[in-house]
């Protein structure tokens, strides 16, 4: 598992005081009030920065990080991560999972078929869809719903699930 969960992109800076735009990469943007501080990975470092304001505009995320006052200080962190610690992650509701934990699991079908791993999430209005691939075949995309999802086991890195009639034929 992750040690590490995103929960958004800097995108560009915004004025000249330092802020900056984020796009959140979390379901929940308006948790980014809540928080007291994030990791700026910028890929050659991390660094913990501490939120010192919050503000909405469309739909970003404007931050402005205490003891970063200029511009000229952030410039250098367009297409940075923002991320948070496990321990500072939202709490999960039963049967919630972070996308991060399910990518990588292999998925079986209730029968026992091996139906290849879990590459990618769609987020959709109504459900996220899971994207499942196995070399030589066309990819499954399965209704990430109770019907669905039969159980998800981090400890031996599976997912359990139906596929209801028809989603092989799409």
């Amino acid at each position: 598992m992750e040690d590490l969960l995103q929960v958004g992109v800097i995108t560009s800076t915004h004025g000249v005081r330092g802020e900056v735009k984020v796009f959140p990469t979390t379901d929940d943007p308006a948790r980014f009030k809540k928080l007291k501080k994030v990791i700026l990975d910028s890929g050659k470092e991390q660094l913990e920065l501490e939120i010192a304001s919050v503000k909405f505009f469309k739909n970003m995320v404007i931050v402005k990080f205490k003891g970063i006052d200029n511009i000229n200080d952030v410039e250098k962190y367009k297409k940075a991560g923002l991320f948070v610690t496990r321990d500072n992650a939202v709490k999960l509701k039963e049967n919630e999972y972070f996308i991060a934990d399910l990518i990588g699991l292999s998925v079986v079908s209730d029968e026992g078929e091996e139906l290849g791993t879990l590459a990618d999430v769609l987020s959709t209005g109504a459900n996220d869809v899971y994207v499942i691939k196995k070399e030589g075949t066309q990819d499954l995309l399965l209704p990430a719903i109770k019907d669905c999802i039969r159980k998800v086991d981090f400890d031996s890195q599976t997912m359990t699930v139906y596929v209801l009639p028809g989603l092989r034929d799409l």
